[in-house]
């Protein structure tokens, strides 16, 4: 037994000599050190030695296994070693070569609009409020003072999806379902940004989806004089201190006066341009004092409350403050126009 394994160990390190891998070091190991190899077959046959004899092979025998797994970890610690000094050849950085710079994002133009028209309201006093898309019909139209059978509706060509939910034509809906939670409360003084849907042709000014910002105000003695004020502050915020804004008499069903509202062409200063079609004013937005009628459906008595309430186009006022001249270009995420406003 003695010879067995001497001779054992001649061969493992013999073997050892000719590994060049670790594939080859792990089938090795296997091979002599494993529950099936030579080694533990040779000590499985102690048990026919005498006393004496055992502890002698005994030694002998951890004695090879000693030598193998000697010989196996200094080969392994040899390939690893060389491994990693061939990755981190292939894997050499010159530290001295100049940066690649990392392409930057920009906030998109309408994002910095809302962002904007978010922030003058909200130091007015204002909070923001938001709502479902999915609308039901009673909230986008009859809380709004818009009956089944008024001829107002036509004016917003609507996605129906049936024939009590659809796609909100305004953010209006985010005002009648603020006004019933806060059940009576006052003041209200909210902006309402989010997306609406009407069925419209698509083209350079128009689109079926698009960005709506209202404004809603509701308070004991809120007068056309505080609306007024409230649109000039923001207007001035947002194309300048020097700009003045005009009320031209409107009608919308949910508001009583109604009115639209101009402001100065804030590229000729109201003297008459292109962009104003030489008139000195651009539409913006439309506006108005709360109809007595909005009031009481949503649990506010209009004898001892009133309110105004205004809307606008959020790609509008983009498209006018950037000089966009179509409306498709906001939608389209052409890297070429959105970088444009990295830098504005």
């Amino acid at each position: 037994m003695k010879d067995k394994l001497l001779a054992l160990k001649e061969e493992a390190l013999a073997e050892l000599a000719r590994v060049e891998t670790l594939q080859q070091l792990q089938e090795l190991r296997v091979k002599y050190l494993g529950k099936k190899g030579p080694l533990t077959e040779i000590l499985r046959g102690m048990g026919a030695l005498s006393a004496e004899e055992r502890p002698v092979i005994g030694q002998i025998a951890n004695d090879v296994r000693g030598a193998i797994e000697s010989g196996v970890a200094g080969l392994e610690e040899r390939f690893r070693r060389e491994e990693n000094e061939r990755r981190l050849a292939a894997e050499t950085i010159d530290v001295t070569l100049p940066g690649r710079p990392a392409p930057q994002g920009a906030v998109h133009p309408l994002n910095k609009i809302i962002e904007e028209i978010e922030d003058i309201f909200l130091g007015m006093g204002y909070t923001v409020e938001e709502g479902p898309e999915v609308e039901s019909d009673h909230y986008n139209f009859e809380l709004l003072n818009l009956p089944k059978d008024h001829p107002a509706r036509d004016m917003q060509d609507t996605f129906y999806i049936t024939e009590e939910t659809l796609l909100r034509t305004q953010t209006s809906p985010v005002q009648a379902r603020t006004m019933q939670r806060r059940q009576g409360d006052v003041p209200i003084k909210i902006i309402c940004p989010g997306k609406v849907y009407r069925r419209d042709d698509d083209d350079a000014t128009h689109s079926h989806q698009f960005t709506q910002i209202e404004g809603l105000v509701v308070d004991r003695g809120i007068r056309m004089s505080d609306l007024k004020g409230t649109l000039l502050q923001f207007v001035r915020e947002i194309f300048g201190p020097q700009t003045q804004i005009r009320l031209r008499p409107s009608f919308f069903p949910f508001t009583e006066p109604s009115a639209e509202v101009d402001v100065t062409c804030f590229k000729c200063g109201g003297h008459g341009c292109r962009i104003c079609k030489h008139t000195g004013w651009i539409e913006i937005l439309g506006c108005g004092m709360v109809h007595p009628r909005v009031l009481e459906m949503s649990g506010y008595d209009p004898k001892e409350y009133t309110g105004f309430a205004f809307g606008m186009g959020v790609e509008r006022i983009a498209m006018l403050k950037y000089g966009i001249d179509d409306i498709r270009h906001l939608y389209q995420n052409d890297v070429r126009f959105l970088k444009q406003f990295a830098r504005s």
